[in-house]
C-alpha cells in the first residue's frame, strides 16, 4: 500500500511568471508516500515528459507507483508548458521550486532531505538533465523558507531522455522550450551535455536503439560528457522498444526497471 496526497501549489500564492490563474498556471507537486514498513526515507521527484507540450501519466503517476513498491517516495511535478505559453526558464524554476519544496517537507514526510534525486522521460528527462547541470545552493536569505534549500539533486535518472538543444534535438521539445527562433546562446546553456561539471550528480542513463523519437545519440552525448567530468553514470542502450515506453505493462515491466533498481539499492535509495 501506498499513499497519494492531495497534489500540493508549488507557490502557495502568487506564482511566479504565471500568465493566469487557471490550472495550467498553476505548477504542483503530488506525493505517493510508500507504506512505513518498506519506506527506505529517498524519494524521487519525477518530470514526466510529453515535448514540454503535455504531461504523459504513465510517466509520472505510473513511475511513482513503481519507486512506491521499492520504498521509495515518489513526487510527481506538473510542470508549466510551452503548449500553454511558458518558455524556459519558467520550466527549470518549477523543477528547482518541486525539489526546494520536498527538502523542506522532508521532516513531515519521514524523508532523507540528502536523498532526494529526480528522475524524467524524453522532454522531461531534458528538464532533469537541465537541473541536474543547473542547480544552485539557496538563497540563505531568502524570505521564503522553501528559497533557502538548494536545488541539487542527488542523483538522476533519466529515461530517453531529450539532452541537445542542437543537431540531434527532438524539435517540438526544442520549440516548445525555447519558442521558432532561440539564441545560440540559449541553445547553448539548455544543450546539456555541453553543461556538465565535475559536480553533476551520478546518473542512470537508458535509451532504446529502436527510438525513432528521441535519437539515442542524446544519451550517448550526455554520458561522454559524465565521462569526461569524471562523473559515475550507469548507461544502458536496449535493442527494442521505441520511444515512451515508460516500465512497460505493468505485468510485464521492461528490464530497464531491474537495472535501475540495482543502481538505487548500490546507492542506499532502494530497499
Amino acid at each position: 500500500m501506498m499513499t497519494r496526497l492531495a497534489p500540493l501549489p508549488l507557490w502557495p500564492e502568487s506564482v511566479p511568471g504565471a500568465l493566469g490563474s487557471a490550472d495550467q498556471d498553476i505548477p504542483t507537486l503530488t506525493a505517493y508516500l510508500p507504506d512505513p514498513e518498506i519506506a527506505t526515507g529517498a524519494a524521487m521527484v519525477i518530470f514526466p515528459g510529453g515535448a514540454y507540450q503535455g504531461l504523459a501519466i504513465h510517466e509520472g503517476d505510473g513511475y511513482a507507483e513503481w519507486l512506491g513498491e521499492q520504498g521509495i517516495a515518489g513526487l510527481v511535478v506538473k510542470y508549466r508548458l510551452g503548449s500553454h505559453g511558458y518558455r524556459h526558464p519558467i520550466m527549470w524554476q518549477d523543477a528547482a521550486r518541486a525539489v526546494r519544496l520536498t527538502r523542506t517537507l522532508a521532516g513531515e514526510w519521514n524523508l532523507d532531505p540528502a536523498r532526494i534525486g529526480i528522475m524524467g522521460s524524453s522532454a522531461g528527462g531534458h528538464l532533469a538533465a537541465t537541473l541536474a547541470t543547473h542547480f544552485d545552493d539557496g538563497d540563505p536569505t531568502a524570505a521564503d523558507l522553501v528559497d533557502r534549500e538548494g536545488c541539487r539533486p542527488a542523483l538522476a535518472v533519466l529515461c530517453y531522455p531529450v539532452i541537445t538543444m542542437g543537431e540531434n534535438t527532438h524539435q517540438g521539445s526544442r520549440t516548445n522550450l525555447l519558442g521558432d527562433a532561440p539564441t545560440e546562446e540559449w541553445i547553448h546553456h539548455l544543450s546539456n551535455e555541453r553543461q556538465v561539471t565535475a559536480e553533476t550528480p551520478p546518473c542512470f542513463l537508458w535509451h532504446t536503439w529502436e527510438d525513432s523519437g528521441v535519437k539515442v545519440e542524446n544519451s550517448l552525448e550526455f554520458a561522454a560528457a559524465l565521462r569526461r567530468h569524471g562523473v559515475r553514470f550507469e548507461l544502458h542502450v536496449y535493442e527494442r522498444g521505441e520511444h515512451g515506453i515508460g516500465i512497460g505493462s505493468p505485468d510485464d515491466p521492461h528490464r530497464w526497471t531491474a537495472d535501475c533498481l540495482g543502481w538505487l539499492q548500490e546507492r542506499g535509495f532502494a530497499r
